[in-house]
C-alpha cells in the first residue's frame, strides 16, 4: 500500500488530470470556527474513486485544544471510523492519498501514522522538510489504529 500526502491545490490539479486508480482519500477539512471566518467546501472527487473518507477537523496543537473547548478525547472522534476506513483500503489493496488544505500538517500527520502502523516507516514523513505533521492527528490516528487491531483480534463471545 502506497500513502502519499497532497494539498488542496496539487490533488485538484492531480483531478484534472490522471486521478491514481485504485485510491482511497482521507480529506481533511477545515471546520467553521469562532476565530476564522472560513469554511472550507470538500474536495470534489467524483468520477475518481468511490472511497472517500471526509473528515472537518481543526489543525491545531495539544496546547490549543482548550481554546476550542476541546480535549485529546473529544478532539478528532472520527478517528475510531477512520481507522476501519484505512484498514478496508488495505485489504482491499487500494493505496491511501490524505489530502489537507496545505498538504503540510493534518494529512501528514495522517500518513505518518498510517505507514509507522504498518510499516515501521513513520519517520520519514517527520525527517521531510515539507512537512510539518500535526502530532495530535497523528496520535489519534496510530491509537485509532492500535484500537481497531485489538478489536478485530479480540475473541468473539
Amino acid at each position: 500500500m502506497q500513502v502519499s500526502i497532497y494539498s488542496r491545490q496539487a490533488i485538484e490539479t492531480l483531478i484534472k488530470g490522471d486521478f491514481p486508480k485504485n485510491s482511497a482519500v482521507i480529506s481533511f477539512l477545515d471546520p467553521p470556527d469562532n476565530y476564522h471566518n472560513k469554511n472550507s467546501t470538500p474536495v470534489d472527487y467524483k468520477n475518481k474513486t468511490e472511497r472517500i473518507f471526509y473528515v472537518a477537523v481543526h489543525d491545531i496543537d495539544l496546547s490549543v485544544l482548550p481554546k476550542f473547548n476541546l480535549s485529546y478525547e473529544t478532539y478528532f472522534p472520527e478517528a475510531d471510523q477512520l481507522a476501519e476506513f484505512i484498514f478496508k483500503a488495505k485489504n482491499d489493496g487500494l493505496d491511501i492519498i490524505c489530502q489537507c488544505e496545505y498538504g503540510e500538517s493534518r494529512s501528514s500527520g495522517c500518513a505518518a501514522a498510517i505507514l509507522e502502523y504498518f510499516y515501521k516507516t513513520g519517520i520519514s514523513v517527520f525527517a521531510d522538510y515539507r512537512y510539518y505533521p500535526n502530532q495530535v492527528i497523528y496520535h489519534k490516528v496510530f491509537d485509532a489504529l492500535s484500537n481497531y487491531q485489538t478489536k478485530m483480534n479480540a475473541p468473539k463471545n
